[in-house]
């Protein structure tokens, strides 16, 4: 009896220092078991206590009173299945008739309470049916992507959001994207494993980088095009609005309208083209667009004005020539002038880190989900990297990125740097890598770039 008392004794104390040092070590030996024994037990008396059973229905009432037997109790919804995951559970819910996906969602923070987890979020999978995922421990403390993830052509995994699922990247269903975030919230970081993820791929990069370029210079040697200042820019940007009517007139030539082609082989976008024609994707990344957009004299608001007009025409257009853009800022409003409104709501994909103020956050996801901007100015400071990701259909997650050094992206990139397409078209625009160590050098046309 006593060594059985050691031994229980010595598998506690185990599992509190893994519960507190090592979280996910803890949820992968002990958690995971309780954490299922715990919901199966309780369900039935937490549903009815969160207001999510219906009472019985009329014919088991009758039922029940001919043949002289009790009330029947109310129904909550039934588990269809229960999965563990390395963050959590995954609970699959059938509804009771009358109940809707949305009494599952309002309640998520009373079954956080309820079944002793860290958080609980629901979508509706199918007309009745419901998952529930919980997580077990705070995922966004400590960020540990998967070791196996869904990437694919133009979909690439960026970070983890608060359920312990991936978040992707897909230009294919988002072409477009904001990115907005105070000094030293993430932003940079957020970038790099963007530009990570993208190098290995079939893909062209051009940055736009007004700083300078010492952001987006480092990772030089995988980009097809570098622009360092707000002149070499708007030409660049000409260049690429050039690229997309080139490419269009491409898919135009290409598109077989003909009696005899079904309607599934002609060709509206690049994607539709045949491999041997089709043109590389480009990924424009624009780094701190705020300097794109102001001006002091009568020349720096034409160029400004021209950089919005192409910018605009390229979020509006440039989809089907598989163009995408990816904009970040520290602020994207009206007070950065005309054009930038018609601009913002292009770009489907948001995403918020932490802002210094309520209107930054409006400007991601005032017109999306106002749930979104009250969760974007809740981040606090000590948690660089966490934000908030929505789109277009108001739906929205809180992720983080793993933390990259810029060491690492540059890694990545020079690694894969074989695979940087050359485009005619940007041609002049491209870094000239010398390999030798010197002073910096602008990246205008024809500039080297040292690595």
């Amino acid at each position: 009896m006593t060594w059985f008392t050691v031994a229980l004794v010595l598998v506690v104390a185990a599992a509190g220092l893994l519960r507190w040092r090592r979280p996910a070590w803890y949820w992968l030996t002990f958690g995971v078991t309780l954490a299922t024994l715990r919901v199966l037990v309780r369900y039935a008396s937490v549903m009815e206590a969160c207001g999510l059973t219906v009472p019985p229905s009329r014919w088991r009432l009758v039922l029940a009173r001919i043949t002289n037997r009790p009330v029947p109790e109310s129904r909550a919804p039934r588990i269809l299945r229960v999965r563990p995951t390395r963050t959590g559970l995954v609970l699959r819910l059938k509804l009771q008739p009358g109940q809707d996906a949305f009494d599952i969602a309002a309640a998520s923070d009373r079954l956080r309470h309820s079944f002793s987890m860290y958080g609980v979020t629901s979508r509706e999978v199918r007309s009745g049916v419901v998952e529930v995922r919980m997580t077990g421990y705070d995922v966004l403390r400590q960020v540990q992507m998967p070791a196996k993830t869904d990437a694919r052509p133009m979909r690439v995994p960026v970070a983890l959001r608060e359920d312990g699922s991936v978040h992707y990247r897909d230009y294919r269903s988002i072409p477009h994207a904001l990115t907005l975030g105070a000094t030293e919230s993430g932003k940079s970081v957020y970038q790099r494993n963007l530009v990570a993820g993208l190098a290995p791929m079939d893909v062209a990069l051009v940055g736009i980088d007004c700083k300078q370029g010492v952001e987006l210079f480092p990772l030089a040697r995988r980009f097809s095009a570098l622009a360092d200042n707000p002149d070499t820019a708007a030409e660049l940007l000409d260049a690429l609005v050039d690229h997309m009517e080139g490419v269009y007139q491409l898919i135009r030539a290409e598109q077989r309208i003909t009696a005899d082609v079904p309607d599934a082989e002609i060709a509206a976008d690049i994607w539709d083209l045949p491999d041997h024609l089709r043109p590389v994707p480009i990924v424009v990344l624009v780094d701190e667009v705020a300097e794109l957009a102001l001006f002091a004299t009568k020349d720096e608001e034409k160029r400004r004005d021209r950089i919005i007009t192409a910018l605009a025409r390229l979020a509006q257009l440039g989809r089907a020539a598989g163009i995408y853009l990816e904009i970040c800022g520290q602020r994207f409003g009206s007070e950065l002038g005309k054009g930038i409104t018609m601009l913002r709501a292009q770009l489907t994909g948001r995403t918020a880190h932490r802002v210094n103020d309520e209107s930054s956050a409006n400007m991601a996801f005032g017109d999306i989900s106002p749930d979104a901007v009250l969760a974007a100015i809740q981040i606090p400071a000590d948690m660089r990297g966490v934000a908030v990701a929505g789109d277009s259909t108001g739906g929205w997650h809180r992720i983080r990125a793993p933390h990259t050094t810029l060491r690492q992206a540059v890694n990545t990139c020079n690694r894969h740097a074989d695979r940087t397409p050359h485009l005619p078209e940007l041609a002049a625009f491209r870094p000239v890598l010398s390999g030798r160590p010197g002073a910096a050098m602008p990246l205008s046309k024809a500039a080297p770039a040292t690595v």
